[in-house]
């Protein structure tokens, strides 16, 4: 995809990880995310949501998760107001038909994207798949996104299709990684980025890896945006520079 003329400022989010079981200290992190839209909203501009927007997000013909309707809600606003909300696909929401293609969202991507911006070019990928050691993930990816895959899980009731999801999550807690094991995908991904940066990108931005880096590299910048688990992170491009902010801590940006 290549897509060009979005309104500033452009806020990018990514895994948040919106949990099938709404309990009090989901909704609280609910709440610390609304509060980042009604400014988004104040301030106008583009969001841009970098995949794992949902833990486990499959939508069927006529049914969809009914546990996220507080988002949904929120995501009505923002458009409403004139803010043009962008999603790329991650690997824990891929499964989409038309109420996220053609209500919730203005522009919904199941690949990169590369985008255009004041003169400066982005690269945005979710992440998921790029290490080089990762190549039976990249198989099993193949697999559940191919039509069969889908088509048999369409087949399955929606409670059994929820509940076997519900069941594999583990609610967050495989998102918490080693600081050895961060300076590892950091370097790696350092490595995936340069090709981008070299040839015309300024910015490379990632999500996926649950970690808040931004690293100013010989040609650009790579930015790998955290989460809303524990970081509470966002990037913000301000028609200058692209900048990674923390929500609690820099709500004025």
């Amino acid at each position: 995809y290549y897509f060009t003329g979005m309104a500033l400022p452009i806020y990018f989010i990514s895994d948040i990880h919106l949990m099938l079981n709404r309990t009090k200290s989901e909704a609280k992190r609910e709440d610390i995310l609304f509060s980042f839209f009604d400014h988004v909203r104040k301030t106008g501009g583009t969001l841009i949501i970098n995949g794992d927007l949902f833990d486990f997000y499959f939508e069927y013909k006529y049914v969809i998760p009914k546990v996220y309707s507080h988002f949904y809600y929120q995501i009505l606003k923002l458009r409403e107001s004139g803010v043009k909300v962008h999603y790329v696909l991650g690997n824990h929401d891929y499964w989409v038909m038309d109420f996220i293609n053609d209500t919730l969202f203005d522009e919904v991507y199941s690949d990169d994207v590369k985008i255009k911006i004041g003169g400066k070019t982005f690269y945005i990928t979710h992440g998921d798949g790029f290490l080089s050691w990762d190549k039976s993930y990249r198989a099993l990816k193949r697999l559940i996104r191919s039509r069969l895959f889908i088509w048999f899980y369409r087949s399955l009731h929606p409670s059994i299709g929820y509940s076997f999801a519900n069941w594999v999550s583990k609610k967050g807690e495989h998102y918490a990684h080693s600081d050895e094991y961060n300076k590892k995908i950091l370097n790696e991904m350092r490595i995936q980025a340069k090709p981008y940066l070299d040839n015309g990108c300024d910015y490379f931005i990632s999500g996926h890896y649950h970690q808040a880096k931004e690293l100013d590299m010989k040609n650009g910048k790579l930015l790998i945006l955290g989460d809303w688990l524990n970081f509470f992170s966002y990037a913000k491009f301000d028609g200058n520079d692209l900048k990674l902010c923390f929500w609690k801590k820099d709500e004025k940006n």
